[in-house]
């Protein structure tokens, strides 16, 4: 008895090259091994791709992975994430199912109220499905799904939403997980999280997907059920190295970034360069970003990646301390409102208000996304 279980794949996702490449890589890589271990099926428990459209590029390298599993005679039971579900059902999943490379297990019917999951059975397996949906519009459903008995079988719900066991105390939508159907393995994604509990499992993702993941996790991952052995198997393409460096004068920081890049030894790694601080002399413009990306790029590194966000200029940050925020950000709310009339800007302020929620240190960024849409869904009353 021994599966493959993936998620969070988010094909086509990096707009990068490079880093589109690994990620691709990292799923070449799962595929390779599940081949490698023999498994009797793999499971992808959703976001394949990180949308519902990928490019045709995408689409071509995927198929052939899935060729090679359908060659290798490994199925694949899938469900769609929030990334690559749609309303309509109309997805390359749906492409992926009828060319018979994998089996969509989100197969229910609504009745008196509740969501039954029929299962999908192979080999002794009785395996069942809900997608999720986007800004978590599955919780609610998911508070309802039952699922049809399969006397005798292993029984594996697939879903890709959030357990409050996972989130802790953060406030975003989840479903109890004590309230969810019995079952022999319950195979997660969505949260990017190292999470291995009684037999409920989240994948993690096969390569970080974003700047804030590839600092914290720093690898792709999935699992291998093995005869009740539940083994996390890392997928690390590349080292990542993450440099920074506070800056208070852009005109000397040229110079200052170099010097400090070349202290590491950067050959064939993605380098993550965060610039803080406030800027009491020059402005962003002065810090020559192009001679140093070619200077990291002739040192042999595999990527450069660059984040500002946290490097501000001392006349804006004074500028803030001596206006009042809230009367600013009303008076700028009136004049939108008075040049722009519409039955929806009742809901301005408060959505303004929104989405100045900070992200909870040690939060993972997918949970603060769906405590922010958990605030918006709210105010519109969606």
């Amino acid at each position: 008895m021994k599966f493959a279980h993936l998620g969070d794949c988010h094909l086509g996702g990096w707009r990068q090259p490079e880093l589109q490449k690994l990620n691709l890589l990292s799923f070449q890589y799962a595929v390779n091994k599940c081949i490698k271990e023999n498994v009797t099926f793999a499971l992808i428990t959703g976001d394949l791709f990180d949308s519902a459209y990928p490019p045709i590029e995408t689409l071509r390298d995927t198929f052939n992975e899935f060729r090679k599993l359908q060659e290798a005679k490994i199925p694949v039971f899938l469900i769609a994430g929030s990334h690559d579900y749609s309303a309509s059902g109309k997805t390359f999943l749906e492409v992926l199912d009828k060319a018979g490379f994998c089996k969509n297990v989100a197969v229910f019917e609504e009745h008196k109220g509740a969501i039954m999951l029929q299962p999908t059975l192979y080999k002794g397996f009785a395996l069942y499905g809900y997608p999720g949906k986007k800004s978590g519009l599955e919780v609610e459903d998911i508070g309802r799904i039952k699922i049809q008995d399969a006397p005798g079988m292993f029984k594996i719900l697939m879903l890709h939403t959030a357990i409050k066991d996972a989130v802790g105390n953060l406030p975003i939508p989840s479903v109890d997980e004590k309230k969810l159907p019995k079952v022999d393995y319950l195979a997660l994604s969505h949260l990017h999280i190292d999470y291995n509990k009684d037999g409920r499992v989240y994948s993690g993702p096969i390569f970080p997907n974003n700047l804030e993941e590839l600092e914290e996790l720093r690898a792709g991952s999935f699992y291998i059920f093995d005869d009740g052995k539940i083994k996390k198997e890392v997928i690390k393409i590349k080292e990542i190295l993450p440099i920074k460096i506070e800056v208070t004068n852009a005109l000397e920081a040229t110079k200052k970034i170099i010097e400090k890049i070349e202290e590491e030894s950067i050959a064939d790694k993605i380098v993550i360069l965060r610039l803080s601080g406030i800027l009491e002399q020059g402005k962003l413009t002065d810090i020559d970003f192009i001679k140093i990306e070619a200077f990291v790029r002739s040192k042999g590194a595999f990527s450069f990646i660059k984040s500002t966000s946290k490097l501000h200029h001392l006349e804006a940050e004074i500028i803030l301390e001596q206006v009042d925020a809230s009367y600013l950000e009303q008076h700028i709310l009136e004049l939108f409102t008075q040049k722009n009339p519409s039955k929806f800007n009742s809901f301005s302020y408060s959505l303004l208000k929104a989405l100045q929620l900070e992200k909870i240190e040690e939060e993972k960024i997918v949970s603060f996304e769906d405590r922010l849409l958990s605030e918006v869904k709210k105010i519109i009353e969606i």
